[in-house]
């Protein structure tokens, strides 16, 4: 029977997983009477991790999920008021809370640069400011780790690459990470949940308890081809690996699905393995490596007879670049006026570019992209912009309007969604961004002014 997949905790609100500071602006805003003010808040990040080209997007589908369960139920302002957090007349506010503006950013997937405004949440002040700390938090980690996992299947080329790293990661955070891996090109996750929850393909066969629990290897391999049949995968380096492939052999025949090294010089053993398994007639038992690997590691092992890769904690902490350093600004506003005007802070050392903006990326006669483009000017402006320019790649799509997510973007159809975007996204990046080797964006990110 074929599950139907769910949301993560369908029922629970989302209004907590927030910073106190976020309600306690919105108090004061109702009470000077700026909480109705339409705004627009922008997502970026103002630099790539140290020598990465690219950055991937990822969690746009989890944000909407957790935008639509961002309610204060009974519990949550019970909570609120125990701790007087805030006063009654936000307290009032927040029980008939429901975001009701527009959101538009990047497809899910998209890769990006510095600067690029992935999403724009716009409101009143008092329905998106208080959406900050979600947002940032899925997006951050969720892009960390799709960023990383893309540079895990660059260098895998078209071997399939598994996601391994439940335990290394908080319960919850492990499950986005899997849909997060699978969104950048994984072929699938050793987390059950991550399964249910977003359609994923699942793995796994054997750990090394397996073994150990029986009285020799051979009886142990018996007993997992006898439960899960000969094309099963055996983990042949429990004791010695020539012994366990022979072992393997003997349990399954030579039509044993896969053999798995998680230890030793990979590279080696993979050559050694090959060898022994194509004398003994198995040259269709493929090879599957793990043992603490990331994309360095899967590169050079490029030239080795592996067939797929298993990643575990690399993975599913950005390796070594765990958060994407996104920030969540306002960048209009209404004014007295009843327009919208620009706003931006001053700081040097964290600038950012007040106004709305639309996003493009332009495109070579090869389809190669050459830079990413920021359009601004006046709010009508940039609001009305479509590209007439066949050079020009629109970057921005709807994901939510006036309160009504896209539920495309949801689920395990968004996740499939995202897949094929990102796929086609980095395809399309300069030859040479996929390299390992640090060095600048892959793209420069300009700026088109347009409606003066």
């Amino acid at each position: 029977m074929t599950a139907t997949p769910r949301g993560p905790n369908d029922d629970r609100s989302t209004a907590l997983l927030t910073d106190r500071y976020e309600l306690t602006m919105l108090q004061a805003a109702l009470a000077d009477g700026t909480a109705q003010r339409r705004c627009v808040f922008e997502v970026f990040t103002r630099r790539l991790p140290a020598g990465r080209r690219y950055a991937v997007l990822a969690g746009t589908g989890r944000v909407l999920e957790a935008v639509e369960r961002f309610r204060f139920g009974t519990a949550e302002l019970d909570y609120l008021a125990d701790e007087r957090i805030v006063d009654d007349a936000t307290l009032a506010y927040l029980a008939g809370y429901r975001f009701g503006g527009s959101v538009v950013g990047y497809a899910e997937g998209e890769t990006f640069f510095p600067s690029s405004p992935v999403l724009v949440v716009e409101g009143t002040f008092a329905e998106a400011v208080i959406l900050e700390t979600v947002v940032l938090s899925i997006l951050n980690f969720d892009s960390a780790v799709a960023s990383a996992a893309s540079r895990m299947t660059s260098a895998a080329v078209d071997r399939p690459v598994l996601e391994m790293g439940s335990r290394r990661a908080h319960e919850e955070a492990a499950v986005a990470a899997s849909r997060a891996a699978v969104v950048a090109g994984f072929a699938g996750t050793s987390n059950l949940e991550a399964g249910r929850r977003y359609g994923l393909a699942t793995i796994g066969t054997a750990a090394h308890a397996f073994t150990l629990l029986h009285d020799d290897e051979r009886t142990a391999f018996e007993a997992q081809v006898a439960a899960q049949g000969a094309g099963t995968t055996l983990l042949v380096d429990t004791y010695d690996v020539r012994r366990g492939v022979q072992n393997a052999l003997a349990a399954a025949g030579t039509s044993l699905g896969s053999v798995r090294l998680d230890s030793g010089d990979l590279g080696v053993l993979a050559h050694e393995v090959r060898q022994q398994l194509d004398e003994a007639g198995a040259r269709a038992t493929k090879i599957i490596v793990t043992s603490d690997l990331d994309e360095d590691a899967i590169a050079s092992l490029a030239a080795a007879p592996v067939d797929s890769y298993g990643v575990g904690t690399s993975v599913v902490t950005g390796s070594g670049a765990p958060t994407c350093g996104m920030v969540y600004k306002l960048v209009a506003r209404e004014g007295s006026g009843g327009r919208l005007e620009p706003v931006a802070k001053a700081s040097r050392a964290k600038i950012s570019v007040g106004g709305r903006k639309a996003a493009a990326r332009r495109l070579d006669s090869e389809g190669r992209a050459l830079e990413e483009v920021l359009v601004t000017g006046p709010d009508d402006a940039v609001r009305a912009w479509r590209s007439d320019d066949p050079t020009l790649r629109a970057l921005h799509v709807p994901l939510v309007t006036d309160g009504v997510p896209d539920r495309g973007w949801m689920g395990a159809a968004g996740v499939q969604a995202a897949v094929g975007r990102h796929r086609a996204s980095r395809d399309e990046l300069p030859r040479g961004a996929r390299r390992l080797s640090a060095d600048e964006a892959a793209v420069p990110t300009v700026t088109l002014r347009i409606g003066d």
